[in-house]
């Protein structure tokens, strides 16, 4: 059976999530041994921005959006391409920017593996970790709890999708199996997109921003028949991460080594240093992450 690491990637003004894809496949070559598959708009910027994209990446796939309803699986509306977030580069700095996330349901249909490692592109591979789930017998695996290396912060958001909702589960790394019920579990997570206000509605998330982890909760419980079940199993080993307020400051490869600025408590804009060594993180100030990863590949 085929096996490999899918990556969405979509550029928006000011954040290079193709850059941090073009990373993560060389990080996955060197510690998990895996071929890592892109989908982007982007093509001809990743081709021109590295040259050797075509053997870094096992396929470029092209994923086009135009003005036409969904006329089959790698095509999407501009109509849902308008969703703003606040993304944060620390506690002092902020930008109101184009969130483009609504793609990864389609991941069951474009992957070309039979066996997918789907990983956001802001996930630091350090380790081999994840190599352990093509070597168990469940076939969908993913994240309900994560670490923050901050432990003030509140974590009530990352429990469940509200006070009177369902468990919350990140969708940060999933790995799945091409099965009759995965593909029945990826429609219906495009079904609950296309019909998001109704969904956010009934599960009580107050916020209008389609979000990835709300979708796969949504669906997970679903799946689940409505109660606890055991459709999803956990992913190996722990997810930890840092905020959009924490600074990534910098990343040495070699030594497998990340410096991270993380937010005080109750001292804003100020920041304690924490050196994080040997573990996967995800960081989420992709601002300052893609400084770092200008860095490395500048220097090579």
């Amino acid at each position: 059976m085929s096996k490999g690491i899918l990556l969405f990637a979509r550029n928006n003004s000011h954040v290079d999530y193709v850059k941090q894809a073009y990373f993560l496949a060389k990080q996955a070559k060197t510690h998990l041994n895996l071929p890592t598959s892109i989908v982007t708009d982007s093509i001809f910027y990743l081709e021109c921005t590295f040259p050797d994209a075509k053997k870094v990446f096992d396929n470029i796939i092209q994923i086009v959006w135009d003005e036409k309803d969904l006329t089959d699986s790698t095509t999407l509306s501009k109509s849902e391409d308008h969703c703003i977030r606040t993304y944060f580069d620390g506690a002092m700095s902020k930008k109101r920017l184009q969130f483009k996330n609504e793609t990864r349901t389609l991941a069951y249909d474009v992957s070309p593996y039979d066996e997918t490692l789907l990983i956001d592109t802001d996930i630091l591979i350090i380790n081999d970790l994840y190599k352990h789930c093509f070597t168990q017998d469940n076939d969908f695996l993913i994240y309900d709890t994560a670490y923050d290396l901050a432990n003030f912060r509140d974590y009530s958001e990352f429990k469940y999708l509200s006070d009177c909702s369902v468990k919350f589960y990140w969708a940060t790394v999933v790995f799945f199996r091409k099965t009759k019920i995965n593909k029945i579990f990826f429609n219906l997570l495009q079904h609950i997109q296309e019909n998001w206000n109704h969904y956010r509605s009934i599960f009580q998330i107050y916020s209008s921003i389609y979000r990835n982890d709300h979708a796969f909760s949504i669906a997970i419980h679903i799946m689940n028949g409505y109660t606890a079940g055991n459709f999803s199993y956990p992913m190996p080993g722990k997810l930890f991460y840092t905020t959009d307020k924490d600074i990534c400051w910098n990343i040495n490869i070699k030594n497998k080594e990340i410096l991270f600025l993380v937010e005080k408590e109750n001292y804003h804009g100020e920041y304690t240093p924490i050196m994080w060594k040997d573990h996967n993180i995800h960081i989420m100030n992709k601002f300052s992450y893609n400084r770092c990863l200008c860095e490395i590949l500048d220097g090579k």
